[in-house]
């Protein structure tokens, strides 16, 4: 794809550039709005296959500072479209959020989803050092915990046992790679972040979630739910062994992760890093490792509740058997990017369905310029 730059690069950037691989999308937009917010200049890479540009506009519009975001439509597998994206600006690190992520499609296309996130990352690597680009963090999951231990986890949790799906392997493949490279580089600075389960929208309700097709995760289905869009939620399996009998799992507010984000890259950008990483540094040198999630176990029905309560009537629901790989708590230990980097959650799940339906509700068909119903 021919590499285009969207937005003006005219005025020099007081603060310090950041590449957002994948920024159109529902983190990355989130991530966009706190960084530029922050006084960070931000150059998106971005194919808006899962996406669009209209996320963009409306950060510019969010943040009030148009000049502190371009964008280059590129797919990270195309070496000389990353390698010019690179040109014109010294990045002072890179965030990468771009992949693939619908779980179930990647049972389906197994041979796409190690195609599109592994090979797009190691053409963003060598681009990087190209490019002398020391600080690389990484969009991982949860998923790579499996079910090798109990929760909550924490980041010393075994991974690689017992991942479900080719979208998970490859989040645990990519740590792998980035944990390698960073050990046999010494220019090279990694932070793996791992998100447990991001909902909610930003507070203006200009952006937020916009799945294309199907919704695969819980939060946007329940809102397409609540307006109209689907009949009802099936909630698979109320049989586990958990307080109210459905799945648990760490909802965390997208706002709260974005902030993640933010304080991840102050602690490391320019060469710096944070005390109290002897612990990673001894298993895998220049590589750090952070849970982000609230620490908290909310149930499916506990959500339904919840968003219940938001829109004043019942959410339909009805009750079907246990997904395929589903485990039945999911929750992470947060207390250590809370110690190194002093970010903790802030919000709610009350807040979480608040802000998404505001959202949904402003936004019915997304970022599509359909008008509202």
């Amino acid at each position: 794809p021919e590499a285009s730059m969207a937005a003006s690069s005219a005025t020099p950037a007081t603060g310090e550039w950041i590449m957002v691989t994948g920024g159109a999308g529902y983190i990355g937009s989130h991530t966009l709005v706190e960084l530029i917010g922050a006084g960070f200049g931000c150059r998106v890479v971005d194919n808006f296959s899962n996406s669009c540009e209209e996320s963009l506009r409306r950060v510019q519009e969010l943040t009030g500072k148009p000049d502190m975001l371009d964008w280059v439509n590129a797919d990270l597998r195309d070496e000389a479209a990353v390698a010019a994206a690179f040109e014109g600006r010294k990045f002072g690190g890179v965030i990468h959020f771009a992949g693939l992520k619908a779980v179930g499609k990647s049972v389906e296309e197994p041979l796409a989803y190690y195609d599109n996130n592994i090979v797009g990352t190691l053409v963003l690597l060598r681009q990087m050092r190209k490019a002398g680009c020391g600080l690389i963090i990484f969009s991982s999951s949860a998923t790579v915990y499996g079910d090798g231990s109990e929760p909550p986890f924490a980041e010393t949790a075994p991974v690689g046992r017992g991942v479900t799906n080719p979208y998970g392997w490859t989040k645990f493949m990519l740590e792998q790679v980035m944990i390698d490279a960073a050990r046999a580089d010494e220019g090279l600075r990694v932070v793996l972040l791992r998100y447990f389960n991001p909902v909610g929208a930003h507070a203006s309700g200009r952006i937020g979630e916009d799945p294309v097709g199907i919704p695969n995760n819980l939060m946007p289905y329940v809102l397409q739910v609540a307006v109209g869009r689907r009949k009802e939620l099936t909630v698979f399996g109320e049989d586990y062994a958990t307080a109210d009998g459905t799945a648990e799992r760490d909802y965390v507010h997208v706002v709260d992760l974005a902030k993640g984000h933010l304080a991840a890259l102050s602690a490391f950008v320019g060469g710096k890093a944070p005390a109290g990483l002897e612990e990673d540094e001894a298993a895998h040198p220049r590589t750090a490792v952070f849970n982000l999630g609230t620490g908290n176990a909310i149930s499916v029905k506990q959500v339904v509740t919840a968003m219940s309560a938001v829109l004043g009537r019942e959410l339909p629901h009805t009750f079907g058997p246990r997904r395929a790989g589903d485990l039945a708590r999911v929750f992470a230990d947060t207390s250590k990017a809370e110690r190194v980097l002093g970010w903790k959650a802030g919000l709610t799940i009350e807040d979480m369905c608040k802000d998404g339906w505001r959202w949904q509700q402003a936004n019915p068909r997304g970022f599509r310029d359909e008008p509202a119903e």
